[in-house]
């Protein structure tokens, strides 16, 4: 990558519009590197002193970024991201000679005149960049001023994983191999590390969060389950979001396969869906009980469904033992329903057919709940039918999976076989936890 002054790109199609921001579309600084390294560009003013107090305003409005999963943190280490009222983020540029190099990077993929076919079609895999930004207090500190690819999202569960080989580019001396080596062992069999995640659990409304230490717990063995954790809701396995990411993934590797202009060292991808995942409002068809006088009493009452179970709103009279219902997120507070149908020994037989109204009919499923699944295998059926969507749905998420972190990428002839690597190994171990 040729040296070149350092300038603003060119705004970016579709500049932010007002409004809060989540996360960062980059997120991470690595150890100073060594001398060696060739210096692309001029260097960044010193860093901005770190903000005492947690989360509170400074810097012309602008926050420490409260969804950052991975990296530096603001008002916790010498560098960080910030949130910028706009509705951007601000990664503050690392010291030379890492800064200017991701800032060239940036430059160089979002320049106006850009022609080249490669870097064109990176872009669709990027953050958006909208060039650099300094305080007005502080107009030696050099921001990058990058799209929030989580703004979007209302409860965003987020994963941060890097992807290749090598954590360390070829300039690094021997000491900085040792040490990027000695942190996960396994990153060259495994090809990818996960950094950190938070997923939001809908049965708690609560996050939680794993760091780089977990990525680092994980093996061979465990990584697929390790994985999994993230694209769990607290009630079942978002397969959809599975599927959508599988998706996204291999786009990109397609874009490696193609180009041999550049190589990626110590860059990650970030993942994002929609935690919240209020299901869709469903129709209990036909919820017929087959015992003799219809209704048993307490079972499907309005007053008990209501009493036992708040996410369950009968709508519709039980006239000839039909209801409609609307299902709320509660899943697991069925079991309420389930305890004390059971404890009152109905030979009924429910039949449940559920259609989703908000799919235009793409996905219908079906299950039969007698008397011998009532004792504790109600929520695994219902699971079944509320939870797993056919994986075939892969356009029905809300996914984003984009490429962050650029401090070390360097000028190639080849293929990037490393990120390559990563990349295949990442897209198994999606498709095993789909197929599994």
């Amino acid at each position: 990558m040729a040296t070149e002054p350092l300038r603003p790109a060119a705004p970016a199609a579709g500049r932010p519009e007002g409004g809060r921001g989540r996360c960062a579309g980059g997120g991470r600084g690595e150890a100073e590197e060594a001398a060696a390294q060739p210096v692309l560009g001029a260097s960044p003013g010193p860093a901005a002193a770190a903000a005492a107090g947690g989360r509170r305003r400074g810097l012309n409005g602008c926050v420490p970024l409260s969804h950052q999963v991975a990296g530096h943190m603001y008002g916790k280490d010498k560098g960080g991201i910030l949130q910028h009222p706009d509705g951007t983020v601000l990664k503050q540029l690392q010291p030379p000679p890492r800064g200017p190099r991701e800032q060239e990077f940036y430059n160089k993929v979002y320049d106006s005149d850009c022609c080249d076919s490669v870097l064109l079609e990176l872009r669709e895999y990027l953050p958006k960049y909208f060039g650099v930004w300094s305080p007005p207090t502080a107009p030696n500190d050099t921001y990058l001023k990058l799209e929030d690819v989580t703004r979007k999202f209302k409860k965003p569960c987020i994963m941060d994983v890097k992807i290749g080989q090598k954590s360390y580019d070829p300039y690094a001396s021997a000491e900085k191999i040792q040490q990027q080596v000695s942190k996960y062992p396994l990153m060259e069999e495994i090809g990818f590390l996960v950094l950190g995640m938070r997923v939001y659990h809908v049965s708690s409304d609560s996050y939680e969060t794993q760091n780089q230490h977990y990525g680092r717990s994980l093996t061979k063995e465990t990584v697929k389950d390790g994985i999994s954790k993230f694209f769990h809701s607290g009630y079942c396995l978002r397969k959809d979001v599975i599927a959508a990411s599988i998706q996204k993934v291999e786009k990109i590797l397609e874009w490696f396969e193609g180009q041999k202009q550049l190589n990626f060292y110590a860059s990650s991808l970030l993942f994002v869906y929609e935690g919240s995942c209020q299901p869709p409002t469903m129709r209990l068809g036909d919820v017929t009980l087959a015992e003799k006088g219809g209704v048993p009493k307490g079972l499907l009452s309005g007053g008990d469904v209501l009493e036992y179970n708040n996410n369950i709103h009968v709508i519709n009279s039980t006239e000839n033992g039909k209801i409609e219902a609307s299902v709320g997120k509660g899943l697991s507070k069925f079991y309420a329903l389930h305890k004390k149908a059971y404890s009152k020994r109905h030979h009924s037989q429910l039949s449940l057919k559920v259609e989703n109204l908000e799919q235009d009919n793409m996905w219908k499923s079906s299950t039969c709940i007698t008397q011998e699944h009532l004792n504790g295998n109600v929520i695994p059926q219902l699971e079944k039918v509320f939870c797993h969507m056919p994986a075939d749905i892969k356009e029905s998420a809300n996914v984003e999976v984009r490429m962050i972190d650029f401090a070390h990428v360097f000028p190639s002839n080849t293929k990037d076989e490393g990120y390559i690597y990563g990349l295949k190994n990442l897209i198994t171990v999606l498709q095993n936890i789909l197929d599994n």
